[in-house]
């Protein structure tokens, strides 16, 4: 029987004598009793002393509690020796007692040592009918409140699933509206593609054969020419006998020869290359340029804002650099161009000349004569009658435009010049390779009271460009 008594006094000593289970983090007291420090927590709950123990009632000043190791590790043994029997329903936890009273400031079922432990003594215990009876009245209000509350939601989800089905038919309307209007904007297009085309061949059908029949006629005179020529280069080499002999017929004939001028033919064009909405697409990849002091030639003066540049008629005493143009009158943006898609756009007026494009960063700007692809410069010239690039010259097609717009495709290595008046395309250079950075060029070739100004948006990126 000795076993038996060892295990019974194994449990009893490891048990709490306030929670009546194995004790949890034991703590002993001054006066030599242990508990769990949990429980002597709660039942301590008064801020300030004396603290009674909860077994002998010895009182102590202070909450002087020190940890009892060996005897968390005996309720420990304790513990997996007889494990705790499962607590039937309506019986304390803590005290295997029936739960008769209910605490209202925590809300949680007591028994009656729980009761009579220090921790309710201030708080608001009542019998568990009168509790229940109590609280079903509140929990019936709840209902009421949660079950309006419940209406509520369903209404706000049934205008919620209405909501997301009117904006889906709205969101479809649209697309279908999206592809409707660019179906109709490729026909028209290709119309319009069909048109400009129609119209250039129109154009070259009444130029061409005039053109053509004038070469054949200068061709014709030509073979007259050369034969007259070889006849009197024969007859040069004559004795005097041969040389004289019919000389009348041959020198008749000299004095005869007229040329037929060719027949003036105006070159230029009435057909022009005018994509509608092209512009206005290219203006979505606009973005800020300003103008960079630093590379400025000494005759252009910049105005405060950096948007402006006019030639003036004095040099000014500025510092020579290698970021300067000198002697070429030009002004580099300041923002790098090294990747995507850039448009902007610039007021030139009725000035008589002048330049605009890109160049690469490290191009040398002391250069001297004409800046071409070849030396890192792809640029449009106006020189009042014609237009000038590093791959040819041409005429205007009709009065040069006051405005104009300058695309940039980095990857695609395409640059092009646009009236950004009507659209039409002005010039576009081959593709090429663009590699490193760019820059905007700026050259207010000839002078002007009137400055080359660089448009700004007026407001938001639906608005148009305008100088200011």
């Amino acid at each position: 029987m000795a076993a038996p008594d060892l295990s019974t006094n194994l449990q009893e000593e490891a048990t709490c004598a306030i929670c009546l289970d194995y004790f949890t983090d034991p703590v002993m007291t001054d006066c030599g009793h242990n508990f769990c420090r949990e429980c002597i927590r709660r039942c301590w709950g008064q801020p300030e002393g004396p603290y009674a123990c909860p077994e002998c009632r010895e009182l102590s000043p202070q909450r002087n509690l020190r940890p009892n190791r060996p005897l968390a590790k005996m309720a420990e043994m304790a513990r997996r020796l007889h494990p705790p029997s499962p607590v039937p329903q309506g019986v304390c936890a803590a005290h295997r007692e029936p739960l008769a009273a209910f605490c209202g400031d925590e809300l949680r079922l007591l028994c009656a040592a729980c009761e009579r432990s220090g921790e309710h003594w201030t708080h608001r215990v009542r019998p568990l009918q009168d509790a229940a009876e109590d609280l079903k009245g509140k929990l019936e209000k709840s209902l009421e409140h949660l079950r309006k509350q419940m209406e509520d939601a369903l209404l706000f989800q049934a205008q919620a699933e209405e909501t997301c089905a009117l904006w889906q038919k709205m969101v479809e309307s649209q697309r279908q509206n999206v592809l409707a209007e660019f179906e109709r904007l490729r026909r028209l297009l290709a119309e319009e593609e069909q048109r400009l085309l129609q119209r250039l061949e129109e154009e070259e059908l009444e130029v061409l054969p005039p053109l053509r029949d004038s070469a054949t006629r200068l061709g014709q005179q030509s073979a007259q020419l050369a034969e007259l020529i070889a006849e009197l280069e024969g007859r040069c080499q004559l004795p005097a006998l041969g040389l004289l002999q019919d000389i009348r017929d041959t020198l008749r004939r000299v004095q005869d020869v007229k040329l037929q001028l060719p027949e003036v033919v105006p070159m230029e064009m009435k057909t022009v290359c005018r994509v509608p909405g092209l512009v206005e697409a290219l203006r979505r990849f606009r973005g800020d340029v300003t103008l960079d002091p630093d590379t400025a030639n000494p005759e252009l003066v910049l105005s405060e804002d950096r948007r402006s540049v006019r030639r003036g008629d004095l040099r000014q005493a500025l510092p020579d650099s290698p970021e300067r143009f000198d002697p070429g009158p030009c002004v580099l943006g300041r923002e790098p161009l090294t990747s995507g898609r850039h448009y902007w756009e610039v007021e030139v007026g009725e000035r008589a000349s002048w330049a605009l494009g890109v160049c690469r960063e490290d191009a040398n700007r002391k250069e001297k004569g004409e800046l071409f692809a070849g030396n890192g410069f792809w640029i449009l010239v106006f020189l009042g009658s014609y237009y000038n690039s590093s791959e040819r010259a041409f005429a205007p097609l009709r009065d040069p435009p006051q405005r104009v717009g300058i695309f940039l495709d980095y990857e695609a290595g395409h640059l092009s010049f646009y009236s950004a008046s009507d659209g039409s395309l002005l010039y576009a250079f081959p593709e090429t390779p663009f590699s490193g950075t760019l820059r905007a060029l700026f050259s207010p070739l000839s002078s002007s009271p009137t400055p080359m100004t660089i448009c700004r948006l007026k407001g938001g990126p639906g608005d148009a460009l305008a100088p200011q």
